[in-house]
């Protein structure tokens, strides 16, 4: 499995709106995979792949008559979790807007890049607020706020206003690792999927099965402030088919219920039932799952309770399209210790790819 894409992937810093780094990285590894690449008014990377049939011993470039083909799109957004700066005090302490959101108890004591026009400045963040020698009980179990939390640079304030303007953006600044059978990094959501539709594809070309549907693969922007792009995206297509790529939660850990984890690690792909931004179609589901079945890739169905995913834009498009989610059960969301099982990645790779082919 080619972790360094993903490793790449995760590591390039891209909050919602300016997601430009990714997409540059994604354009390049894309290049060899599809016919038409197009950048949308929103930032989105829209792929267009033609269809090829089987031909004998290898695929054929033959497209098909423009309306025959059904239109099969994948949506994978390229935003992660961050920040915007607000405000540079007199003290050269910036200060930050979220874009995403943030479980604050998870935000304490982070290092951080700011991408600046010149380059990417290593700073540290915390909340305002006495240390814990002394710090009072009271202080040191209240759970501060996202806007009392700021980036110290270490620099003189007047430098730090030279570097740094209002609209810069911020993000977690921790390296990818594989930690046994696991992965782990900040980004992971949504870079997960920005490697599936790149993976799926090329998995497609290695199995030789060739495909009659039009491939779609949308490298959409801002979706973790609501779907933004991927609405565009999906308008613009008009898809027959929709899927949502996106992790989901892996709460297959102490502290949650049974009950309550939503997926568990190592037992294939997620089959993305619902959640709070839309329920997938019936007879998809049914098909995928013959498809996994058939084909022996582990997958377990699975629903969200709250947030939504890309799914649900190209379900309502206009007219309105057959959608539904394949994930990736992902523990601890919206942290930089996002974690991923191989053999769930692989087999979310693989189910793309089989259901591209019979699309």
């Amino acid at each position: 499995m080619n972790t360094d894409l993903l490793k790449r992937l995760c590591e390039t810093p891209g909050v919602p709106g300016r997601e430009e780094r990714v997409r540059a990285l994604i354009e390049a590894e894309a290049a060899d995979l599809f016919d038409e690449m197009v950048t949308d008014a929103m930032g989105s990377l829209i792929c267009r792949r033609h269809p090829r049939t089987k031909g004998k011993g290898k695929q054929s470039k033959k497209r098909s008559t423009a309306g025959e083909a059904p239109k099969l799109m994948q949506l994978c957004h390229m935003d992660e979790i961050g920040f915007y700066v607000r405000h540079i005090d007199d003290n050269g302490f910036i200060w930050l807007d979220p874009a995403g959101g943030f479980d604050t108890r998870n935000l304490f004591s982070r290092r951080v890049l700011v991408c600046t026009e010149d380059g990417d400045l290593k700073g540290v963040m915390n909340p305002g607020g006495r240390p814990v020698h002394i710090s009072g009980q009271d202080e040191r179990t209240k759970v501060p706020e996202v806007k009392e939390f700021f980036v110290d640079l270490g620099m003189k304030a007047s430098d730090v206003r030279k570097r740094v303007i209002v609209g810069d953006y911020v993000v977690m600044d921790e390296p990818f690792i594989e930690v046994g059978d696991k992965l782990v990094s900040k980004a992971m959501d949504n870079r997960v999927a920005c490697w599936l539709g790149l993976e799926s594809v090329r998995q497609l070309d290695r199995s030789g099965a060739g495909h009659a549907c039009e491939i779609i693969v949308a490298f959409t922007t801002q979706e973790e402030v609501g779907l933004r792009g991927a609405r565009t995206a999906a308008f613009s297509v008009l898809p027959d088919i929709g899927i949502g790529i996106d992790v989901t939660l892996s709460c297959d850990t102490p502290g949650v219920p049974e009950s309550e984890r939503v997926t568990k690690q190592g037992e294939g792909f997620a089959l993305h039932i619902k959640d709070s931004s839309f329920i997938s179609d019936y007879s998809l589901v049914k098909n995928v799952e013959a498809i996994a079945k058939k084909k022996r890739i582990p997958y377990q169905r699975s629903l969200l309770a709250r947030g939504g995913q890309d799914g649900a834009a190209a379900q309502q498009a206009a007219a309105g399209a057959r959608a539904i989610g394949i994930t990736v059960g992902t523990r601890y969301i919206h942290t930089v210790t996002e974690m991923v099982d191989r053999r769930d990645l692989e087999a979310a790779r693989d189910i793309l790819a089989a259901v591209m082919a019979e699309a």
